[in-house]
Order: C-alpha cells, then sequence, then structure tokens
C-alpha cells in the first residue's frame, strides 16, 4: 500500500458515523491492526453495530476512505460490573446487550490505520466519544483497555505494578498511556478480559472517564440548576444622608436597578452604611461606630424585604454589629426566599483594631444559594488564602469580597489577592468597595475602589483571568454574566487542576474545632 503524504496537505479529513457501505474500508484496517487478534469483524457483525446504535459508531475518513474508528455501545453498567468479558459485554461482537436507556458508553473498539498513526487520530475519536457521552447525559465512558508493553515485564512485574510506571511515565504503553493521556483512569485490573490478547497476558485495564455534566435526574422546569449566574456589584458613593430612610432609599435604588436586570445577588461594598455615622460623636470614633450598629438589625431586616421583593440574593456589604459588649465587622446574605445568613469577618485590620475596637470572628461556612454555593469574604479576609481555601473544600463556585479601602496601593492588595484566590480556587470571585468621601466622618473620610469579577485563568476564560470591572473612583454598577459549567469543566479538565492537585500527602488547611 502507498504511504499517506502525511504534510497535511492533500488530506481531506471528515468526521462522521459510519455507513454499511464502509465495511470494506474497516474490514482492511482491522486485519492489518488485530492481525494476531483473529482480524476483522465479519460484515453480519459490522451491519448489526451500526442498526442497533448508528450514533455510536464512528469515523474519520480520509478522501472518502475511512482510516480510523471507534465503536460504542450503551449499556447498563450494573448488569455487568467490574468483572466482565470482553465477549460477554459486547455480545460477541453483535452488540445484543446495547441498551438505550442504560446510564454509560461502553467503549467497544478504537482503531486507525497503520499508515495514520501520528496524526492524532485516537484523540479526535475519543473527543468524539465524549461529545457523544454529554449529549446523550450518560454518566461515563468505560472500556477495556490492552496493554501491550506489558509482555516484556510480566515475569517480573505484577500488571498493578506495570500500571502505576505507565502512569509515572516511566515506561510507555501504546494504548494504555493514550488512553491515560484522554483522561481516563484506572478502576482496575480485570482477569481474562480477552483470553486470546497474548502481549497482554490476558490482562486488561478497566479505565472510566467521568461526564461531569451528567444530570441524575430529568431538569426540573422549576428550581433546576442554573448553569449561567448573573451578578451585579455596586460601585457604592460615599454621601450624606440625613436618616435612615433617606440610605435606605439609596439603598433600593441599586437594588430595583439589578433587579430589573435578571441579575441573581447584588453585592454592596463593606460598611456602606457608614454615611450614618456622621449623626454620632466624632471624637470618639469607637463610640461613633457602636452607635452605628443599633441600625444593623433595621437595615438586614429591610434588605431581607427589599431581596424578597425583587427576587434578588443580596450581598448586605458589611456592618458593624455590636453584642456582648464585643464589636464585629459582619456581611449579610439576604436570600430572595427570605432566609439569612451572616459572615463575622475574621481578620479585623490593625486600624479597625485600634479605631475602634473591632475583633474577630471565629466562624466559615459556604452557604447555599438557589443558584449555587457561595463563600463570602470581608475585605482584609481575602489576603489570607486558608480561609478560601476552606470554603473552597465545602464547594464555593462564586466568593464575594465587599471591602472598603481608602488609597489605591490599599486597593491593590486586595485585587491581587482576590486574582490569586480565583486561580487557586477554581472559582469566580466578585470584589466592589465605595467612592467618594465624608468629610467629618472620622478615620472613613475617603475612599478608593473599582469593582471589578474575576475567573480562573485558562483557555475557557479571559486571558487575564478579569471577566469585568468598573471605572475606578466612580459611582457605577457592573453586571456580569458567570458560566458555572465552564468552573465544573475546569476543576476536572483544565489545564492545570489546582484543587486536585494539592499534595495532601504533604500539607493540608485545616479549621481548627473551638
Amino acid at each position: 500500500m502507498t504511504q499517506p503524504d502525511l504534510t497535511g496537505e492533500e488530506h481531506h479529513l471528515n468526521l462522521r458515523n459510519l455507513r454499511l457501505a464502509d465495511y470494506d474500508d474497516v474490514r482492511s484496517i482491522m486485519d492489518r491492526v488485530y492481525r494476531g487478534l483473529g482480524g476483522a469483524w465479519t460484515r453480519k457483525q459490522f451491519a448489526a453495530q451500526i442498526n442497533r446504535f448508528p450514533e455510536g459508531q464512528i469515523c474519520i475518513e480520509d478522501n472518502g476512505r475511512v482510516v480510523a474508528a471507534a465503536i460504542s455501545m450503551i449499556v447498563d453498567y450494573d448488569r455487568f460490573g467490574d468483572r466482565h468479558k470482553y465477549d460477554e459485554i459486547v455480545g460477541n461482537g453483535y452488540l445484543t446487550n446495547h441498551d438505550p436507556n442504560g446510564d454509560v458508553l461502553y467503549g467497544v473498539d478504537v482503531f486507525v490505520d497503520p499508515d495514520y498513526r501520528g496524526m492524532r487520530l485516537g484523540r479526535r475519536l475519543y473527543d468524539a466519544r465524549k461529545e457523544l457521552c454529554r449529549s446523550l447525559n450518560l454518566r461515563a465512558i468505560v472500556a477495556g483497555g490492552r496493554m501491550p508493553g506489558y509482555e516484556e515485564y510480566a515475569a517480573e512485574k505484577k500488571p498493578e505494578e506495570y500500571i502505576e510506571l505507565v502512569k509515572r511515565r516511566e515506561v510507555y504503553d501504546p494504548i494504555l498511556s493514550f488512553q491515560l493521556a484522554n483522561d481516563f483512569h484506572v478502576r482496575r485490573v480485570i482477569t481474562g478480559y480477552l483470553p486470546e490478547d497474548r502481549e497482554s497476558k490476558a490482562y486488561a485495564t478497566l479505565l472510566q472517564w467521568d461526564n461531569i455534566f451528567y444530570e441524575n435526574e430529568r431538569t426540573p422546569l422549576i428550581g433546576g440548576r442554573k448553569s449561567t449566574v448573573r451578578v451585579g456589584t455596586v460601585q457604592w458613593q460615599m454621601r450624606r444622608v440625613t436618616n435612615f430612610e433617606d440610605l435606605m432609599n439609596n439603598i433600593e435604588f441599586f437594588v430595583d436597578a439589578m433587579a430589573g436586570y435578571n441579575c441573581d445577588f447584588i453585592l454592596f461594598p463593606e460598611f456602606f452604611n457608614a454615611p450614618l455615622l456622621a449623626q454620632f460623636n466624632q471624637e470618639d470614633p469607637a463610640e461613633a461606630m457602636r452607635g452605628l450598629a443599633q441600625y444593623t438589625g433595621e437595615i438586614v431586616d429591610a434588605m431581607t424585604r427589599l431581596a424578597v421583593t425583587y427576587n434578588i440574593n443580596i450581598i448586605a456589604g458589611s456592618m458593624p454589629l455590636y453584642e456582648e459588649q464585643t464589636l464585629y465587622n459582619v456581611a449579610y446574605l439576604c436570600r430572595r426566599d427570605g432566609t439569612t445568613d451572616y459572615h463575622y469577618k475574621l481578620h479585623a485590620t490593625p486600624d479597625e483594631r485600634f479605631y475602634w475596637g473591632v475583633q474577630g470572628g471565629d466562624q466559615l461556612k459556604a452557604f447555599d444559594t438557589d443558584v449555587g454555593r457561595i463563600g463570602i469574604l470581608v475585605c482584609y479576609d481575602v489576603e489570607f488564602p486558608e480561609a478560601s481555601r476552606i470554603l473552597a473544600d465545602q464547594g464555593m463556585q462564586i466568593l464575594f469580597v465587599p471591602f472598603w479601602t481608602d488609597t489605591k496601593n490599599a486597593y491593590l492588595r486586595v485585587r491581587r489577592c482576590a486574582q490569586a484566590r480565583a486561580i487557586e480556587n477554581e472559582c469566580y470571585v466578585a470584589i466592589t468597595g465605595s467612592v467618594g468621601n465624608l468629610p467629618k466622618v472620622e478615620n472613613i473620610e475617603i475612599q478608593y475602589a473599582q469593582a471589578a469579577v474575576f475567573s480562573p485563568s485558562d483557555f475557557a476564560f479571559p486571558h487575564d483571568g478579569i471577566v469585568a470591572e468598573s471605572t475606578p473612583n466612580t459611582e457605577m454598577t457592573l453586571i456580569v454574566d458567570l458560566d458555572m459549567d465552564k468552573i465544573k469543566q475546569l476543576r476536572e479538565e483544565g489545564s492545570v487542576r489546582n484543587a486536585k492537585d494539592r499534595r495532601l500527602d504533604l500539607y493540608r488547611v485545616q479549621w481548627l474545632d473551638h
């Protein structure tokens, strides 16, 4: 046979489903690839495969000739379990066990014309299988894998030891190495899977690729998981207000506006209620802050009503809370179902402790909402990576960071750390602060802020990890749609996988019980 020109200039590759007319091409390839394993299927077997499950039989043609193919079927995997034999599960090549109501796409075979090796056609077929698995909402792809390289090591290595060498790239196996490179993991070793496979000594690896988008049940028409979450942030102008009603009017204006754009969340800054401080004695900043704390309960109740009325989850920045003769800085989550939650700022800044006597909280948890699990850290908290790591371990997908900073260098500390948290925890991070000034209010006179939403840094996201950002030091809003499926996919298939690749055998972050 004439060798094809592999420069790519004369190839016309096309991915499509197999047809009955392709049998001669398929037989030619299989007879060459499986010369020592019985050669090609019969025409009857090939016809049965296509007739039972036409969508699962995929090929790549070059100038009209099939040069690679993948054969698959759907099975109810519990019927067979992990100790099945090849001929048993594939029905001796006739795919008699194909079950359209099954839960697993079973990989029957993949083969490539030897003259086309090096063109990565196998990877294209594997990617097509994965797409088929997702489109059919099957939970996984399972396949038995030969280990032709094991023959050389069988006298001194157990199959498990050989597999470990391949995983560590100490040894190259033409089949197992390829499957591992395509995100399959080895579940176990099967004995006698393909008895005639002398190279593998009749051993095989049971491999699995998990569909991270698998939905166990039909998505309900009401209350189903949202794949896109809309977040609105308020870059809040600090301005003098005369009373509580005046402040709430300003708050409701933004809640109304964000709800009008169908936002799922609205984020306010740290100490967004500080304009009310002007009512108190500025000669004693600590006492003034305790006076401001008298409004916190009333504001939370009012914002909870707004959350329900406008059908939006509100992260109510943060406000001072005075209880049991201790002053805290507390962020509130007002859900649109009428429930509330809170996060006590863990790390009070030196300035907060000195001027106001603020103490840090001692609890940390991720919060469930109707559109996903979120975390809240207040300003300085985000500069401590341990806190966000704990939230990530609890399933956090979006981290909200209300902040208050007076200068650009202070702001950049928050911003840079927030960006790092997005990368290392594979999540979105939304930050916002306040702008403008408050004359005659001690220790909170000036503001510097630029709201932003950050993402991990991988191909599915903006190259700089910045989803959106506002104009600095101007009162405005920022509205961003966040694709939650991208986060899910990144954690399983990203270029780097920070959560999975942590060396938990060497170190861990642990919350201490009190």
